[in-house]
């Protein structure tokens, strides 16, 4: 069965009731992940990568979408996660209670695994402590921990990272690879930061401003693991904005 994340957007407009006003956000745009791929989307600010993200995530429709995953069109019990910009955490919640939320309360194996999980992201001290007492990083840790407590075929991931200094950054982008890697899954993940997007991603696509559509496309073939502030990731990054410098612009 082919389970590649095929996305196939014609059109996708917003338009106000009672006014002429309308926005293209999206048009023509096609991109198509293979089934395990962590791809990393580039592109200007307000060129629609939230709304392509809503998209895919069955948040946001338009009759110009199409989108197939593991063959289906509506692909509803498929399981998908999603990671916004904010952690989103319950605040009468506690740790774990924010994480096996999203879980089935009979899954015993899942729930069971949350303590795991936690321990990777180095929280399991606090799994009974509520928001208001983490950090901004480890509410984020929270999040990314509920993002795969259930095995998602599909991660979507909207810069997560975003406005986190650089070495709890880092810290939570180690912990997303290591997760990947004990449990693999597609990512779609969005960045504005080129270097996080050569650090992480298997290929980064670059997209227009809106109307957004896929204007470039960059294969990261270096080798895992990988080093942040390494020199051939420096490379890479000079080359990226060498050969990109015009489609870069405003991003």
């Amino acid at each position: 069965m082919n389970s590649d994340l095929i996305i196939n957007i014609k059109n996708k407009t917003f338009k106000d009731e009672g006014s002429s006003f309308s926005h293209n956000a999206i048009k023509d745009l096609y991109l198509k992940i293979p089934n395990g791929e962590f791809c990393c989307l580039i592109g200007p600010s307000g060129c629609g990568k939230t709304t392509l993200l809503n998209i895919v995530a069955g948040l946001d429709s338009s009759k110009g979408s199409k989108v197939f995953f593991n063959n289906q069109e509506h692909y509803s019990d498929t399981s998908i996660s999603y990671m916004f910009q904010t952690p989103r955490l319950l605040p009468w919640l506690n740790v774990i209670e924010n994480v096996n939320i999203v879980l089935n309360k009979r899954d015993n194996k899942s729930l069971k695994r949350t303590e795991q999980i936690l321990d990777i992201m180095g929280l399991k001290k606090f799994m009974y402590s509520f928001p208001s007492k983490l950090s901004g990083g480890m509410q984020r840790r929270v999040a990314l921990a509920r993002s795969f407590i259930t095995k998602p075929k599909l991660l979507i991931l909207d810069e997560p990272f975003v406005s986190l200094n650089e070495p709890i950054a880092n810290m939570l982008r180690d912990m997303l690879l290591q997760l990947w890697k004990e449990q693999p899954t597609t990512i779609l993940f969005v960045t504005h930061d080129i270097r996080e997007a050569i650090f992480l991603s298997d290929r980064i696509v670059f997209l227009s401003k809106a109307p957004a559509k896929v204007i470039k496309e960059e294969s990261i073939t270096i080798s895992r693991p990988r080093v942040f502030e390494s020199p051939i990731i420096e490379r890479k990054r000079k080359q990226i904005l060498s050969k990109n410098k015009n489609i870069l612009d405003g991003i």
